[in-house]
């Protein structure tokens, strides 16, 4: 059931638009104040956005950017309704980033059918993770080239859970999903308080994440995570293996194997000194960062930096949480 937030007048919606988009499954959340529908964005952010233009005393730009720039359900499809009067040549559609317009007064059939589309033309364009929500690969491979492409110092940072196959054996899947799902709001969350500007965050899928962040803030971030996921942890684990220190299950040969309980592992990747050219580069050397880090006990992150002025290489690892 697709969750429609719908910002406008009292008698904005009418009630035979809103029977017949409820009878097609629509679950719809009606706000008339501003300050209401940006903290449901921020909050619980809602699965389409149908806005009136002039919404909270002109504040509707404000409530757009909110949606357009939501980093816990990336691509939210947004509709503009306004009156045909508005709908002038010089109106800066820069200042409306929405994907389409319906006309008012609103008409069943027309407003139906503009979802529809929008929620069929996001699905094709967009790859959002079906388990976190979170944008993919795709949208992870334009993240990183518009990184390179800026020439700033960011950092790219590759996420990825210890352990993790032989814990879903252990637990089962329905279980390791649990833990896919709180290692990303735990990103999401960290990121929102943290380094909310300019950052992204993407599911490869499975147990690996990526997210980008300015290199200045890439520390504090990580630290963050560790902690945070550390604080959790044990509520996806058995207290016979939180006190054992370790569980049992099968490794890759089938065999019975001891494991550490779950931590997580970050490998960083700076740019903006020209090292790097292509985001299969930023891949490969993330890669054998994760090599490494994945080898040390517990929970850590691995920074890869080079001295700017002589070309040094630096591995830089964080404390364990």
């Amino acid at each position: 059931m697709s969750r429609l937030l719908v910002a406008g007048t009292p008698d904005f919606l009418p009630a035979r638009s809103r029977v017949l988009l409820e009878a097609k499954g629509y679950q719809l959340k009606g706000c008339q104040r501003l300050q209401e529908a940006v903290g449901l964005v921020l909050e619980d952010p809602p699965d389409l956005l149908l806005v009136e233009k002039g919404f909270g005393d002109n504040g509707d730009r404000q409530l757009i950017r909110a949606v357009a720039s939501c980093l816990q359900k990336a691509n939210i499809p947004i509709l503009l309704a306004l009156e045909e009067s508005e709908l002038e040549p010089e109106l800066d559609w820069h200042e409306y980033p929405v994907d389409d317009l319906v006309l008012k007064p609103l008409l069943p059939a027309v407003i139906l059918a503009r979802l529809q589309l929008a929620e069929a033309r996001m699905a094709r364009v967009f790859d959002n993770n079906p388990l976190s929500r979170l944008p993919g690969n795709t949208s992870i491979l334009r993240a990183i080239r518009k990184t390179l492409a800026s020439g700033e110092r960011f950092a790219v940072c590759y996420v990825d859970i210890d352990n993790f196959k032989p814990y879903n054996d252990r637990y089962g899947f329905s279980r390791g999903d649990e833990v896919i799902l709180m290692v990303a709001r735990i990103i999401v969350n960290v990121i929102e308080e943290k380094a909310r500007q300019e950052s992204f965050i993407g599911h490869v899928g499975g147990d690996d994440f990526v997210f980008i962040v300015r290199e200045e803030q890439v520390q504090e971030v990580c630290a963050q995570i560790i902690t945070n996921f550390n604080l959790v942890r044990n509520l996806f684990l058995s207290a016979e293996d939180v006190a054992a220190g370790e569980f049992i299950a099968l490794d890759r040969q089938e065999k019975e194997t001891r494991f550490p309980l779950l931590s997580i592992s970050i490998a960083v990747v700076t740019t903006g000194d020209g090292r790097y050219n292509h985001s299969g580069e930023i891949a490969a050397a993330a890669s054998q960062l994760k090599h490494y880090v994945k080898k040390l006990e517990g929970s850590n992150y691995l920074i890869e930096r080079r001295d700017r002025s002589v070309g040094s290489r630096e591995l830089a690892a964080g404390e364990k949480a």
